[in-house]
């Protein structure tokens, strides 16, 4: 039977990288055989009557399964509500987006992550905190360290303190969104690994590295090469997805001291093309497959 797939993304967000993600999952499905239609999240209309429904604006014939690009939270639970196989889960989606939900999954998993400390939630209030707040931050981590907002994609929203004029300064600035404090690792200034993972396995990886930045997002002004990861590597790497929930995942690895690895972020959005710009590797058909292969244990 030839299964049908939806592939959703945010049709809102500028650019066209978002829709390139997707387009690059769809040309994969077809190359399968499957029947693949691209979605923006503005295509389905939720809705909620004494029962779960989406309106479809395209098409009234449910899919096989999603390949989920964005991160609408609802509409990913909407679609799961309907027995629809979302890859990757509404609920791994959400730690991902979530910095901070991300960083206590992980280390509850016990896998290596720089130390951090999240800011209290402030409901969108402007609050200021308190020296003695501050100076156990201090205590902590000295300087420099790094602060981040919880929400925040492409190496953005992320700022390098070097002081406590500095901290007091970024945190007036961010005070009325969910943030956090984390440790400085130095051996990984400007540099980090991109591994991509697909279930078990890691299907290709890369090296950033920046000489103008802290970060080494491409993003940011990063540089990009071909970089095989070592057997250690890879299962941090798979570790970290799987802490997750994911399906498939972006991990990035920063450089610790003694050459260890720590887990600097899991995207389970993580976009290909840069990916397959830099190794050649296209990582589309291996989501697919993985898919497939899913879809048939369930049918088992």
């Amino acid at each position: 039977m030839k299964l049908s797939c939806w592939i959703i993304y945010n049709g809102y967000l500028p650019g066209n990288k978002f829709r390139d993600y997707a387009e690059m999952i769809q040309e994969a499905a077809i190359a399968h055989g499957h029947e693949a239609t691209l979605y923006t999240n503005s295509d389905i209309v939720s809705l909620l009557d004494q029962e779960v429904n989406i309106i479809s604006l395209k098409n009234d014939m449910l899919p096989d399964y999603i390949v989920y690009t964005d991160k609408d939270i609802y509409l990913a639970n909407q679609l799961e509500l309907l027995r629809i196989p979302v890859f990757n889960c509404a609920k791994t989606i959400d730690i991902s987006d979530d910095k901070i939900k991300t960083y206590q999954t992980l280390a509850a998993k016990q896998v290596p992550i720089p130390r951090t400390i999240f800011a209290p939630k402030t409901f969108g209030l402007h609050v200021h905190f308190d020296d003695l707040f501050f100076q156990s931050i201090i205590e902590q981590f000295g300087f420099p360290l790094i602060m981040k907002e919880a929400f925040g994609s492409f190496g953005e929203q992320v700022y390098f303190v070097s002081n406590v004029v500095e901290l007091k300064e970024q945190v007036e600035k961010i005070a009325d969104r969910p943030f956090m404090f984390q440790q400085f690792i130095e051996t990984s200034y400007g540099v980090d690994l991109r591994l991509q993972v697909v279930g078990d396995e890691v299907i290709t990886a890369m090296k950033r590295t920046s000489n103008t930045d802290f970060r080494a997002n491409v993003t940011s002004g990063g540089k990009m090469e071909t970089y095989i990861p070592n057997d250690t590597e890879k299962a941090l790497a798979i570790r970290a997805s799987k802490a997750i929930g994911a399906d498939f995942a972006g991990v990035d690895l920063l450089f610790g001291e003694n050459n260890e690895r720590i887990v600097c972020e899991v995207n389970s959005n993580a976009h290909i093309r840069n990916l397959y710009d830099c190794t050649g590797v296209n990582v589309a058909p291996d989501i697919i497959q993985y898919i497939e292969k899913r879809l048939g244990e369930r049918e088992q």
